[in-house]
């Protein structure tokens, strides 16, 4: 049973476990035998052996023929007597404290005691006090018991100081006549393996003498029983013996193998266990978690080292050997390393962790054998990606390397810091969006929205799109690679071998000579500065109306001068914003106009009429169809040249390897 315990009570638990402690006191002694010196701390400490606990500070030797005897040595002090105490039970307590407490068990009332013994020196009386609420031995009890033994010389007035007084000890209270040949017997039974000891005792005739635990001890030693005596069971059967009945006074040891060495694993090693994600209250079947990514540095299984035996006993003090655990070698496989102390094992690079093969990988690449679906879930990955199949619609691929996809790309969310390698197309149904760190290449792009931090490299067709490059969008193939429909902006250059529609129906808008990122982010300013501007004349309009209202009648009712008040406020804070976009929009403007960058549109085949082109801010839509042109900038002036041949070495490599 387990309850929560106030806070008051803990500090009080506490405040009276350390009065315990501090007031134990041990002392030193030594002796041949453990039991020779645990009794001469007895003496040390005026208290019964069996309150006694001890440390062993030396171990003794027995020698051999009285030559390199040693004795022992130990350190022992009285057990402390726990105090009571009564911890409150508070439900409604939390503060941060949640201490579960184990409920003792309420103290059982019990009465007190009295043994009697007879011994060579008399006879002697023990009186043990009442437990709890429970009742006092009385001098009459003691009497009845003497009587009961035949004992009827004894003194009274020790008899009555022992029972007023209680202490829990033997006390020579009267004589009697011995008849040692009627005195109790004791054999000795060993158990099974010699694990255990039982002694049987037969009680004295009449004249006899009771078995004291000293003499039980000493006759378990002459029968070779040495070790895990059981001092609370000797004790007992001195002062309440039980006769003819064997009753265990000895218990061995046994033998403790140590446990093998074994590997704790940091990440799941189980692929089959899927991890679903719940939001807004239902189960997200597209997020599998899947893949276990771990970064560079991180642990991923600890070994926990092979545990040395503990050796065994028997009661005759024989040793029981024990095994030792098994160690096992740290299962190391690619893209790890193990810690200074051998102990643990550290990815060294991004990936995913495996266990496969007994071996523990950190994987580079994550390869999905067929198509990203309900089945596979979104993927995110640190490292690249292979995707052998499709990219279904409504799904996300995400990898801080390159992403490659042999099938196609349809209305989903595709994110690289590296290449996207597209080996069919993308179709992006006029939401889907490819974003990638360096180069993007595909066979054919339709109404997608394209990223690159590089190039966008197509060998077909890109229609009715929205791509972006940081420096150049080429469409490389022998046949088609037209540029139909769509917006399209680079610094450096935009290639085709045919732009635009030859019926005139597609708009096709192509922006070079300027940085995209920066284009992109004039175009939202102006939109936001063109939104903000118009709430503000709308403002002006009410505030114009309320001050005009307000000088014809000389003054305003109070609701009207607080919407007045508000207007005029909230005029204010817009004034603020548009100043600030302002400000960014024209340091912008100023970067591109600084830009040293020679724009260019080249069509090898035919651009048709209706293609609109832009180099830096200077517009030129195509009104007639030409053939073989370099469209550039010169004197704030869109002019052509003979088609330039593109050449660049990106294009002679290919799209780069994912393995």
């Amino acid at each position: 049973m387990e309850a929560r315990i106030g806070f008051e009570a803990v500090r009080e638990l506490m405040r009276r476990y350390l009065d315990e402690d501090g007031g134990k006191r041990s002392v030193i002694a030594e002796g041949s035998t453990v039991e020779e010196a645990l009794k001469n701390a007895a003496v040390q400490l005026d208290c019964p052996v069996i309150r006694l606990e001890y440390d062993v500070i030396e171990k003794g030797a027995q020698g051999f023929i009285g030559f390199g005897s040693k004795k022992w040595k130990i350190s022992a002090y009285e057990l402390a007597v726990k105090q009571k105490v009564e911890a409150t039970i508070d439900e409604s307590f939390d503060g941060g404290l949640d201490i579960a407490v184990e409920l003792q068990p309420i103290q059982q009332d019990v009465d007190g005691q009295v043994y009697i013994r007879l011994a060579s020196d008399g006879a002697l009386l023990k009186v043990i006090p009442p437990q709890g609420r429970g009742k006092r031995a009385t001098e009459k009890q003691a009497i009845e018991k003497l009587h009961s033994r035949a004992i009827h010389d004894f003194d009274e007035t020790i008899v009555r100081e022992a029972v007023k007084s209680a202490l829990g000890e033997w006390s020579v209270v009267g004589s009697f006549i011995p008849n040692p040949a009627a005195d109790a017997l004791l054999t000795v039974e060993l158990g099974s393996q010699e694990m255990e000891a039982r002694v049987v005792i037969t009680p004295p005739q009449p004249g006899g003498c009771d078995l004291s635990k000293d003499v039980i001890l000493a006759y378990l030693r002459n029968n070779k029983v040495v070790f895990g005596v059981i001092e609370e069971a000797l004790q007992a059967l001195e002062d309440a013996p039980r006769y003819k009945e064997p009753m265990l006074v000895a218990q061995g040891q046994r033998a403790v193998h140590g446990e093998d060495a074994r590997v704790q694993f940091m990440f799941e090693t189980d692929r089959t266990k899927l991890n679903l994600e719940e939001k807004n209250g239902k189960v997200d079947y597209k997020e599998l978690h899947l893949v276990q990514n771990v970064v560079e540095g991180q642990a991923l299984a600890r070994k926990v080292q092979a545990q040395q035996g503990v050796p065994g006993r028997t009661v005759t003090g024989k040793l029981l050997p024990a095994k030792n655990g098994k160690d096992l070698p740290l299962p190391l496989g690619k893209n790890v390393h193990t810690s200074e102390d051998g102990l643990t094992i550290i990815a060294d690079v991004n990936g995913e962790a495996t266990y496969i093969n007994n071996k523990i990988n950190v994987e580079t690449v994550y390869t999905i054998n067929g198509d990203v679906d309900l089945k596979s879930g979104n993927q995110f990955f640190l490292g690249t990606i292979v995707v052998i199949g499709n990219v279904e619609d409504g799904f996300s691929v995400k990898a801080t390397g390159n992403i490659e996809v042999r099938g196609n790309v349809g209305k989903a969310e595709i994110s690289a810091e590296g290449d996207v390698i597209v080996h069919q197309g993308i179709t992006g149904k006029g939401s889907g969006t490819v974003t990638a760190g360096k180069n993007v290449w595909a066979k054919f792009i339709e109404n997608a929205q394209v990223n690159a931090g590089e190039n966008v490299i197509v060998t077909t067709s890109i229609i009715n799109s929205d791509v972006t490059a940081e420096r150049r969008i080429v469409c490389s193939g022998q046949k088609h690679a037209s540029i139909i429909g769509g917006r399209y902006r680079a610094c450096e250059e935009i290639n085709a071998k045919s732009i635009g529609s030859p019926s005139g129906g597609a708009e096709t808008i192509l922006e070079v000579g300027s940085d995209p990122k920066s284009k992109v982010k004039m175009d939202e300013l102006d939109v936001k500065l063109k939104t903000l501007q118009r709430q503000i004349d709308e403002l002006d309009k009410n505030i114009y109306t309320l001050n005009e209202t307000k000088r014809q009648r000389k003054t305003l009712p109070d609701d009207r001068q607080a919407v007045l008040d508000e207007l005029v406020h909230k005029r204010d804070e817009l004034a603020g914003e548009v100043s600030s976009l302002k400000t960014e929009y024209d340091s912008i403007l100023v970067y591109l106009n600084n830009l040293k960058v020679r724009g260019k549109v080249s069509v090898s085949g035919r651009i048709y009429p209706g293609t609109e082109i832009v180099i830096r801010d200077i517009h030129e839509k195509i009104k007639n169809e030409y053939k073989g042109l370099t469209f550039y900038l010169e004197n704030m002036m869109v002019k052509t040249t003979r088609y330039e041949e593109f050449d660049d070495e990106i294009l002679k490599k290919g799209p780069p390897d994912a393995h």
